[in-house]
């Protein structure tokens, strides 16, 4: 089983993630089925967070907790990056700067 570093990196995560995809056989699934249970989790983390709202959810569907759903996302997030060999954090800091030149206001 692969191990993180105590204060890992992105590039840590997004390495640690390859290790696990192969350690458990994932590593082949192609990048729309990655999308796919992305969007998944993302459902997942939609209904834990009405859980926590006290909106009304279905009791019987299976998710975690807002913490273990942001934790799946994020391992997909990773590995759909892999599988495209970007460096999350070099898009990060690009997009960041991009951003940093719009001009953001309240919606009327």
């Amino acid at each position: 089983m692969p191990t993180l570093n105590k204060k890992p990196t992105l590039s840590d995560f997004q390495k640690y993630v390859h290790k696990l995809e192969v350690e458990r056989g994932f590593a082949d699934k192609i990048v729309l089925q990655k999308c796919l249970l992305l969007g998944e989790e993302m459902g997942e983390l939609f209904q834990a967070i009405r859980k926590a709202e006290k909106m009304t959810i279905d009791h019987n569907s299976k998710f975690g907790t807002i913490e273990e759903e942001l934790a799946d996302i994020f391992i997909y997030i990773c590995s759909i990056a892999n599988s495209y060999n970007i460096d999350l954090e070099k898009a990060f800091r690009e997009k960041e700067e991009v951003n940093k030149k719009r001009v953001w206001s309240k919606s009327k």
